[in-house]
This record gives C-alpha cells, sequence and structure tokens, in this order.
C-alpha cells in the first residue's frame, strides 16, 4: 500500500510539473491533476491539501537536484573564474529543465509562508556555494557579492524564459556580467 501512495504521489507530482510548465499558475488544478493522473479529484485532496502544498513537495524534491547540478559543475572547473561561470551556466541551463519551468511558473506571492521559507532557503543554499569562491577572488563582501550575482542570474533567467534572445546570447551576457561588470 505504501508503494502505491508513493507512486500516486510522485505522478502527481509529475503531473504539476507538466501543467505548470505548459500553462502555468492557472493550469496547477486540482482536476487537472486528477485527469493527468487518472485518479479521482477527491483523491488528490489525500496527497495534498492546496496548490501551495504541491509546489512546496515539487521545490523540496527538485531543488537539491538544481543545487547538485550546479555544485558539480562548479567542482569541475579549475580556478575561481572558470567557479563563477559554471555557477551561472549551469543555472541557466536548467532554465529549459521541466522542473525549473514548473517552479518558477508559480510566484512566490501566491504561495503560503512555509512554501515560501522553503524556497527561500534553498535558493540561499544556492547562493551559499559561491561565497567562499567570490572570497577567493577578492570580495570583501563576499556574501552580498553572491546575493547581487544570484540576482544577474535570476535576471537571465527571466530573459531566457522571455524568448527575445537566445539562450546562449543571455548566459554568454550574464558571465561577462558576473566576471567584469557592467564594462564587459
Amino acid at each position: 500500500m505504501a508503494e502505491h501512495r508513493s507512486m500516486q504521489r510522485a505522478a502527481l507530482l509529475d503531473a504539476a510539473r507538466s501543467l505548470l510548465s505548459e500553462g502555468g499558475t492557472e493550469a496547477l488544478t486540482f482536476p487537472a491533476l486528477a485527469e493527468r493522473t487518472g485518479l479521482a479529484r477527491s483523491s488528490v485532496y489525500e496527497y495534498f491539501r492546496s496548490r501551495a502544498a504541491v509546489v512546496e513537495e515539487l521545490c523540496e524534491a527538485d531543488f537539491p537536484v538544481w543545487a547538485a547540478e550546479v555544485e558539480a559543475a562548479m567542482a569541475a572547473a579549475q580556478d575561481p573564474r572558470a567557479k563563477v561561470e559554471a555557477y551561472v551556466r549551469r543555472q541557466l541551463e536548467l532554465v529549459g529543465d521541466q522542473r525549473h519551468r514548473a517552479v518558477v511558473a508559480i510566484s512566490a506571492s501566491e504561495l503560503d509562508a512555509g512554501a515560501r521559507e522553503k524556497i527561500r532557503a534553498a535558493h540561499g543554499a544556492l547562493v551559499g556555494m559561491i561565497v567562499d569562491v567570490l572570497g577567493e577572488m577578492g570580495h570583501a563582501e563576499p556574501r552580498l557579492a553572491a546575493m547581487m550575482l544570484q540576482g544577474v542570474v535570476d535576471s537571465a533567467v527571466r530573459r531566457i524564459e522571455l524568448g527575445f534572445e537566445e539562450p546562449a546570447v543571455v548566459a554568454d551576457a550574464a558571465v561577462r556580467m558576473a566576471l567584469r561588470g557592467v564594462m564587459g
């Protein structure tokens, strides 16, 4: 029985990712989840109490995967500048990933306090990966620099999502901004 519930929960999360990716916030409804998974609508409520609970669980499942991918890219880099570039590029490469598009589709204002806090903590862990590297590069305030660097990444994510420029163009501009500032 526990294995069946686990499989159903995973199917619901996969369906939620797809719905968010395809249609944004409006698409994530319990009737749509039920339709995608073949469950009765009332059964969906047995797994999740709200849309926020679905998103919270998506974040708990997906943020660690993204963070591990960014961390692995940084670990493969040879020097601090290359680590910064890997930090930026890997995050931007993940924009096309359905897991990323799903979570981006929901604005933090639509989530309850618990879900917002979990997202903040996950982003904080991501930012924490680059603090020491920025310290090695001589930044007097590496934590502040890391937060600002993440702002560049977040802005680049939004540009990629809008689709006005090619993702590679946005990634190159973000890396230049990260490594050389606005002069580059």
